[in-house]
């Protein structure tokens, strides 16, 4: 019997609807259930084949609760060690490189930092920001929002220069991004699932978020050529990043499709705010693609670079890596030197003299050659007095903090 977990936070239409579309597929055979979590061991035994993790973004210790299960050969989606790692910026960069319009985007540095970073922290920052390069290069009005986040939280438009100084200064901790706003005549949000189910969904930005009025019926939204490139786009981005449920927005102007945003691991499916026809068709896209991995041959599932080592694969001995198989291996491979105590006391005191006098030997020969010949000989027993007795640790004053570059103030720099 294969086990399926499902993690949720507080949504309940779309888990529920998964979970009872899997169970009626399953007949039995295949089991859908909400996972329940505590304290986790470090010997945690398997429990499910697979998990859908829809909360862990906002939870760590769902995260790493999750991770240890991926090491139980559990498939976890999405992917939770790229997730982690994953930020919207990297996604902007990787997608232009890949052929996929993209707006001019800059990364800002942090307005505010956790406390111990001080000035000396900050010293490879370029301090003031280049304001009005950014702001020309990027163009006026821009959307400023997280390099890492969603559900259009902390998400602002700045029309000015002055503007955007304004609400950079209320980011705080939130590292920040600027991106060139398209004025759109079309926009669309579009599920990806599995890599290569994909629906594409007129959808309303400026209709209130969640609200259940933001996505538009109608059939004849976009053109074929347009939907035909849209989804390439949303094939190649999702591929890219290896997420197996996502969604991907376009903002879309004079014909070309702008992907704005394509990090959404954890994608809103509600009934009430996607509508019926959505919800029904992203419930039926994952419930396909939940049996379509768990059908799949287990040397054909992501592989983790631990897998090389926990089930190797049988190949030549330069190319394999093998993990110690025993305590008792690993005994046999290691070298421990003796301990000082078990030399003789008089071989160690016959030692330490030796030492003590080629010490004095090699310091004689380097001042024979780095002290002028005009040096008269009681200076220089008097220098190997110095070095043979004890000397006080010296204190050298510390350097001045005054010439670091100050972190930027709520004060906009001088232009």
């Amino acid at each position: 019997m294969k086990r399926v977990g499902i993690l949720v936070g507080r949504e309940l239409t779309f888990p529920e609807a998964l979970i009872k579309s899997i169970n009626e597929r399953g007949n039995g055979e295949t089991i859908a259930e909400f996972v329940k979590v505590g304290g986790v061991r470090l010997d945690e035994p398997h429990r499910y084949d697979l998990i859908i993790d829809r909360i862990s973004h906002e939870v760590p210790f769902y995260r790493g609760f999750l991770k240890r299960a991926a090491l139980e050969g559990t498939i976890v989606v999405n992917n939770p060690f790229w997730w982690s790692a994953d930020d919207k910026f990297f996604n902007y960069a990787l997608a232009a490189k890949l052929g996929v319009a993209i707006p001019r985007t800059v990364l800002l540095p942090q307005k505010a930092y956790i406390e111990g970073v001080t000035n000396e922290s900050l010293r490879n920052l370029e301090f003031p920001l280049q304001w009005q390069a950014i702001v020309d290069y990027v163009g006026l009005p821009a959307m400023l929002k997280p390099f890492n986040g969603g559900g259009w939280k902390n998400v602002s438009r700045v029309n000015s220069l002055e503007e955007l100084w304004s609400v950079y200064d209320q980011t705080g901790r939130l590292c920040m991004t600027l991106q060139e706003m398209i004025q759109f005549d079309h926009f669309v949000r579009c599920y990806c699932i599995g890599q290569e189910e994909v629906l594409i969904m007129p959808y309303d930005p400026t209709k209130v978020y969640l609200s259940g009025e933001q996505y538009v019926n109608d059939p004849n939204y976009l053109s074929a050529e347009l939907t035909e490139r849209i989804t390439k786009d949303i094939l190649t981005i999702c591929r890219a990043l290896g997420y197996d449920i996502n969604t991907v927005e376009f903002a879309i102007c004079d014909g070309v499709p702008y992907a704005i945003d394509f990090m959404n691991p954890a994608p809103d499916a509600d009934l009430h705010s996607v509508g019926e026809y959505n919800h029904n068709w992203v419930t039926k896209a994952v419930t396909d693609f939940v049996f379509k991995k768990l059908a799949e041959p287990q040397e054909t599932r992501t592989r983790y670079r631990w897998d090389a080592l926990l089930n190797p694969e049988p190949t030549s001995a330069m190319q394999s890596l093998t993990a110690v198989a025993s305590a008792a291996e690993q005994a046999a491979r290691t070298i421990v030197p003796k301990p000082v105590r078990e030399i003789p006391s008089e071989i160690a005191a016959g030692v330490t003299a030796f030492v003590s006098e080629a010490a004095d030997v090699v310091s004689d020969i380097i001042n024979s050659v780095v002290q002028p010949e005009s040096q008269p000989q009681n200076a220089k027993q008097s220098a190997k007095s110095t070095r043979t007795s004890s000397e006080a640790p010296r204190n050298p004053t510390p350097k001045s903090n005054s010439s670091r570059k100050r972190k930027p103030t709520s004060e906009p720099p001088k232009m």
